[in-house]
């Protein structure tokens, strides 16, 4: 019997874009079954809660046959271990992010030899989307229509109306 293939797509996913569903969609052809994983990372000032983001993914991506859905704090390589994975997909948009993501696969293969990183480039329509910019359009009432599925529009919005962000002390 082959041996099962898993793969990991790891990220802050605050909020997911169409981008990162683009990478997750084409990544879970690729393997057997894939995690798509938010990471709990308190150095950075997010959005919405580590459960949101998860329920979030659930409702855009939990019914693509083969992902799953979860979130984990520490080292990405400690995760990837305990979810038996073989590959941890990032995706790629530009040069920048090819620097920085380089340096984190060969961190990860200092500390994890066994596993790959395969870096994957979104369709050229999402090429240009980020999280932090998807937040500052909606910050500021833009159109987010073919950037984000209507479920994280309709989260955004919430998040960014100013009666919720006084009566929410302005974290969602």
């Amino acid at each position: 019997m082959p041996k099962k293939i898993i793969g990991l797509y790891p990220g802050s996913f605050d909020p997911i874009t169409n981008g990162h569903i683009d990478i997750a969609r084409r990544a879970v052809k690729l393997c057997d079954e894939l995690h798509v994983a938010v990471v709990g990372n308190p150095s950075k000032k997010a959005l919405f809660s580590v459960e949101r983001r998860v329920e979030l993914l659930q409702k855009t991506m939990g019914r693509v046959p083969g992902v799953k859905i979860s979130s984990f704090n520490g080292l990405l390589v400690d995760y990837a271990r305990q979810l038996k994975a073989q590959i941890i997909f990032r995706g790629l948009r530009a040069v920048s992010d090819f620097e920085y993501e380089f340096q984190m696969a060969l961190i990860n293969r200092a500390l994890h030899p066994q596993i790959e990183v395969m870096f994957l480039v979104p369709n050229e329509k999402y090429i240009f989307l980020s999280s932090s910019s998807i937040k500052e359009v909606a910050k500021f009432g833009g159109k987010l229509k073919g950037f984000v599925p209507p479920e994280i529009e309709k989260a955004l919005r919430a998040a960014y109306q100013p009666s919720s962000l006084k009566a929410k002390g302005a974290r969602p």
